[in-house]
């Protein structure tokens, strides 16, 4: 996780790719929203990732899907040209 918490957004990004692709479950839940947070943090306009961080949240159940509609609203926004504060 050291790797993880100090990596840019860039290598979290294709680390995370590469994770979705091989093996979809390979990854801790708590690792995979660690990941998907340091990167929506560093990419906040990034729609594509806010999009499938979002779906990632969603797929791992109720717990998170505030979370993800925000991320979900987030990126519609940005696509419509809003400029919304990060949360």
């Amino acid at each position: 996780m050291e790797v993880i918490t100090f990596a840019s957004a860039d290598e979290i990004v294709a680390m995370l790719k590469v994770m979705l692709e091989e093996d979809w479950m390979g990854l801790p839940v708590w690792a995979r929203n660690l990941a998907f947070r340091l990167a929506c943090l560093q990419r906040p306009e990034d729609v594509e990732l806010l999009r499938v961080a979002a779906s990632d949240l969603r797929a791992f159940g109720p717990d998170w899907d505030t979370i993800a509609e925000e991320l979900y609203h987030r990126a519609d926004s940005l696509v419509a040209g809003q400029d919304l504060t990060c949360p």
